[in-house]
Parts: structure tokens; sequence; C-alpha cells
């Protein structure tokens, strides 16, 4: 993450993201610089607008979030008992017989 997070303040410094400045800002941070994925870095953001891509990466952040929060089910409050469960028929689902006896 450390090889991103340098191209991505290059870029909000208005730099060039090119293979001295990234590993500049790498070992600035006292990163142990690998040239490999410096390369292939630089080579995978040549045709990026990393403007845009930062941009889309925000806006579906928070889209993320609410769509998680909406699926979580709500917490049981302390005063309401919780619903007994009905026991299954025998004949629907007997993939899991005899795990009950493993807990036990």
């Amino acid at each position: 993450m450390e090889y991103i997070y340098a191209a991505l303040i290059l870029h909000e410094a208005d730099r060039e993201i090119s293979e001295e400045s990234v590993t500049d800002v790498l070992e600035a941070a006292g990163v142990d610089v690998e040239e490999s994925r410096v390369k292939a870095l630089v080579a995978a953001l040549e045709d990026v607008d990393v403007a845009e891509a930062v941009a889309e990466a925000a806006v579906g952040a928070p889209a993320s979030a609410a769509a998680t929060a909406e699926t979580e089910e709500p917490e049981e409050e302390a005063d309401e008992e919780p619903e007994e469960e009905e026991p299954e028929d025998e004949d629907e689902d007997v993939s899991g017989e005899g795990l009950g006896e493993l807990f036990g």
C-alpha cells in the first residue's frame, strides 16, 4: 500500500509520478524500496487519470458503507424475549444431521 500512497502524495502535490519521484517519497518514509514494484506501479498508472480514480473511489465508499449498514440486522432489545425457534422437520435439511452432538 505504501507504493500507492506515495503515488497519491505525488499526485496531491501536483508532482510527476515517476520511478524517481516514487522512490524518493518511499525512501523518505524509510521504506525498503523494491525497484520492480516501483516500475510496475508507474507503468500501471501511465494511462490512469488519478484525480478521476480518486473521485470515483470517494463516491463509492459512502454508498458501500450505507449498503452495509442497511443489511445489518438491528440488535434485539434487552427487555424483549427472543422468539423460540420452531423445530425443523427431519425430512427438510438433513445435511447437518448429527452436528449438534459435536457441540453438546
